[in-house]
């Protein structure tokens, strides 16, 4: 934006030969004459400027998390922005004695018009200064006169009147100055009872008034457009009362159609929509939180999916921040190191001595593990890189968790020889992208060996073991929903342990011992929902088989009786005659 800005300053040099004016040096007190003469006019002229300058604010939503009024915070961020970038003078004389633009009638293109009441009184307080100056000299000076307090008195009440004006307006720009309008808006909220102050909101949506009068006195002022780009970030880390309160603010600051703010809302609406249906203030309003969203957003862009030549730029960019990958070997040329790590690792084990590594010799070892490692995650001809997300959080966690995982399988004498830097970032990769299907691959696995622990079954792949029970895993689908939505696509779950990683039984209870990244806490929830769905079969087959045990004894009782009446009537029939 600063690069389109500059463009069009240059073409507007060319047309209009006026260079834009700024707020600082001597412009500054061109600045304060016409803020105090003068009234800006709105002409056509104005409004087809094509040379505009940005101004841009961050808000970081997260920095007043914590506070009851994020709202507030918002618009002190803008004020006190403004303020700093332009300067507390200007700002001060304007909100004193400036006076808000209006527009041209008809087609005049002349941007200033004087203040014919402001000269009035300027010329008035002269008179009477002048006036009172004299009749006091005369009272002091002339012979004859001196002992007259009548002009005395006169000539110094009409100085005192003369100057009290300009006293008076001295002290509202030294108390605007000294009073912000960050410091009036804090002060408002500061109370707590600032919710039931009358006419609260609208004192605010006077000060945001001012403020966008002052922008576009200074938009004639300069001879360009201004723009206010206010970025919003950390929105979503935020509840749901401060979230909807942000955007009320939005919404009151750009209720004027002439207010130069340009806000960039940077979030998931994912966990905003949520937000706004949950927040009790918002009922009957955003029921349908994508409709409020639709409301209030005027220009949606969603970032496209990011190819695979600048997710690869991201990965290279993210791995040369590691502070253990800056060392002379691999940043003298790092394209011809990687062409020898190979050589390198193995001429290192066949040097090997039978007896321990000393920790010199480790962390050199480390080093080089490390480095394959993050060569194979974004080099174009591996298939790795296809398995990382796009977001940048993400990468840094991968690139943040290989290496602590090669360290520690360093450290362990048993894993240190068979140690594979690709098969390692595959699976940082694995636990990152699905915690949830891995963890329940993981807890099948450990049931399983816990039952009858086999060499075959040690030699089967994770994809099989998934395939066995992913239907138990479905049948529990709404009590893991939350744990289910961590994974990332199941089709390139598929792919990754069916095709390109097909990580063994035994292969994963080598690097589950050095996994750092991955939640127990999941696992540990899934056992305890499979352990109570065993439960519920147990207790729910023993209740079958005693019906049918109870079904047959009352079926026994049945033909014992009626054996019994049988042979009673047979032994009435022999004793009748």
């Amino acid at each position: 934006m600063n690069e389109e800005s500059a463009r069009r300053e240059q073409e507007e040099l060319r047309k209009s030969n006026q260079k834009p004016r700024s707020a600082h040096g001597w412009d500054l007190i061109v600045l304060l004459w016409y803020l105090i003469f003068y009234r800006p006019v709105i002409t056509e002229y104005n409004l087809r400027r094509k040379n505009l300058r940005s101004i841009f604010i961050r808000f970081s939503a997260w920095q007043y998390a914590g506070s009851d009024k994020l709202w507030a915070g918002l618009i002190t961020t803008l004020c006190g922005s403004i303020r700093s970038h332009f300067g507390a003078l200007p700002l001060s004389f304007y909100q004193v004695v400036g006076s808000r633009p209006q527009f041209a009638s008809g087609f005049s293109q002349k941007e200033w018009h004087l203040k014919g009441q402001t000269c009035m009184k300027l010329w008035g307080l002269l008179f009477f200064l002048v006036s009172g100056i004299s009749l006091f000299s005369v009272a002091a000076f002339v012979p004859g006169v001196r002992e007259s307090k009548v002009l005395k008195v006169a000539g110094g009440s009409f100085a005192t009147l003369s100057g009290s004006g300009a006293v008076l307006t001295a002290f509202n720009v030294i108390k605007n100055i000294v009073v912000t309008q960050k410091h009036r808006i804090e002060k408002l909220t500061d109370s707590n009872k600032f919710s039931s102050h009358l006419g609260f909101m609208s004192k605010v949506k006077r000060e945001i008034e001012s403020l966008t009068g002052f922008m576009n006195f200074m938009e004639i002022y300069e001879r360009r457009r201004l723009r206010i780009v206010m970025e919003i970030t950390c929105l979503d880390t935020c509840c749901p009362e401060r979230i909807t309160g942000v955007l009320n603010a939005m919404n009151t600051l750009l209720s004027d159609t002439n207010a130069p703010f340009i806000f960039i809302l940077v979030v998931d609406p994912s966990v905003i929509v949520p937000c706004l249906e949950q927040t009790s203030c918002m009922k009957g309003i955003a029921d349908n939180g994508y409709l409020f969203l639709n409301r209030t957003v005027t220009l949606p862009f969603s970032i496209p999916v990011m190819g695979i030549k600048s997710k690869l730029q991201c990965l290279h960019n993210v791995v040369q921040t590691r502070e253990d990958l800056m060392y002379q070997i691999i940043t003298r040329n790092v394209e011809r190191e990687v062409k020898k790590v190979r050589w390198r690792v193995e001429l290192a084990e066949s040097a090997e001595p039978a007896g321990e590594m000393d920790q010199s010799q480790l962390d050199a070892q480390a080093v080089r593990y490390i480095h394959e490692a993050f060569h194979c995650v974004h080099d174009d001809s591996d298939c790795l890189h296809r398995y990382v997300p796009d977001s940048i959080t993400q990468m840094r966690r991968i690139v943040n968790t290989v290496p602590i995982t090669l360290r520690l399988m360093m450290h362990r004498s048993i894993t240190r020889h068979t140690i594979a830097p690709r098969s390692v970032a595959a699976w940082v990769v694995l636990a990152n992208q699905w915690p949830c299907r891995l963890s329940w691959v993981l807890q099948c696995i450990e049931d399983k060996e816990q039952l009858q622990p086999t060499e075959d079954f040690r030699r089967q792949s994770l994809w099989s073991v998934f395939t066995e029970h992913c239907a138990e895993l479905y049948a529990m689908h709404k009590d893991i929903k939350n744990i289910l939505d961590l994974d990332a696509d199941p089709e390139l779950f598929q792919k990754f342990l069916s095709s390109d990683f097909p990580f063994t039984v035994q292969e994963a209870d080598t690097f589950l011992r050095n996994t750092v990244n991955l939640d127990h806490s999941i696992k540990h929830k899934l056992a305890l929902i499979r352990a109570l769905n065993t439960l519920n079969v147990a207790v729910k087959e023993p209740g079958l088989a005693r019906a049918s045990s109870v079904s047959r004894g009352v079926q026994c009782s049945a033909a014992h009786l009626q054996q019994a009446r049988e042979s009673t009537q047979s032994l009435d029939a022999t004793q009748q005659p």
